[in-house]
């Protein structure tokens, strides 16, 4: 499948004027402490006998698959704690092979391409800054000519994500930022959208094996949206939505290691990953937007050099 670059498009699309209403109230909101505000309500203790009715009633509004919940209805004592549910340990298998790059979630695929001039794209026709969403300019250069994706998650999506091949990490950052949501109102309507809004980024060497030397060659980026109370990462305290003004940057002389297709983070509310990574690294194996994603399917092949 052919893919798209940023720069086989012209620099912006014409909105709808039903959209920029949208997004002028949308600018008018406090989306982070409605987001907040609905992270709270999500996570009000429910009374026993009112979990698994409400697990079920969520499920079916949404489209969840209760058959492959881990854990009783009766268990979780909240929306949120339902919303982040686990899986039966068989519900997702892994790709086994040892090239095998797997989708870190369930969702639906965004745009995918190659890193153009420094660019991703976010939808077609609209571009935006790889150094924005890192916050860090030396890896988007060094980025330039790799492969990206976006994958968006759904509300009925289970929302944990997982590694998509072996890796360590060796820096993570959280970069405060705007809440706005990332259905077509937001993407279509708002320019630099994932690079605006709040998210958490994490840096990988690939491979099992400790090397401060090695270049940090996969970024994925956890973008927080309109009511995702928060993002958590599994290897370090940092968390979205808790009011931070400035970056904050987490270097690891560990590097905790993800086996591929293991958990490391996990969205309060759906939201969406974008993956980044360095020329020769991956080949993405793309499908065309709103194409279903499953966790641990291949999605790609990791370069055996890499």
């Amino acid at each position: 499948m052919a893919q798209v670059s940023a720069a086989d498009y012209p620099a912006g699309v014409p909105k709808s004027v039903s959209r920029a209403l949208a997004v002028g109230a949308l600018r008018r909101l406090p989306v982070q402490a409605l987001s907040r505000a609905a992270g709270r309500a999500a996570a009000w203790h429910l009374p026993s006998g009112l979990r698994a009715p409400a697990c079920r009633a969520f499920a079916k509004v949404f489209g969840a698959d209760l058959d492959e919940v881990r854990d009783p209805l009766d268990s979780f004592a909240s929306i949120q704690d339902f919303f982040t549910r686990a899986l039966r340990e068989d519900a997702r298998p892994i790709d086994p092979a040892p090239d095998a790059f797997v989708a870190p979630c369930d969702g639906a695929w965004g745009v995918s391409g190659e890193i153009a001039d420094g660019q991703l794209l976010q939808v077609k026709g609209r571009p935006y800054s790889l150094a924005n969403l890192l916050g860090d300019d030396a890896v988007a250069a060094a980025f330039e000519g790799g492969a990206f994706a976006t994958l968006y998650l759904a509300p009925r999506n289970y929302h944990r994500f997982h590694a998509p091949c072996d890796a360590r990490v060796s820096r993570a950052v959280h970069l405060p930022g705007a809440l706005w949501p990332v259905n077509s109102i937001g993407v279509e309507g708002v320019p630099g959208l994932f690079a605006e809004n709040e998210r958490i980024v994490a840096f990988l060497r690939l491979g099992r094996a400790p090397a401060s030397d090695a270049p940090e060659s996969l970024a994925i980026a956890a973008v927080g949206a309109t009511l995702v109370g928060k993002v958590h990462v599994d290897f370090d305290t940092l968390t979205t939505n808790q009011g931070a003004k400035e970056p904050r940057w987490r270097e690891y002389e560990n590097q905790p290691f993800l086996a591929k297709g293991r958990e490391w983070g996990r969205f309060e509310f759906g939201s969406t990953l974008v993956l980044a990574a360095a020329p020769g690294v991956l080949e993405l194996e793309a499908q065309e937007p709103g194409t279903a994603l499953v966790l641990g399917t291949r999605i790609g092949r990791v370069s055996r050099g890499a």
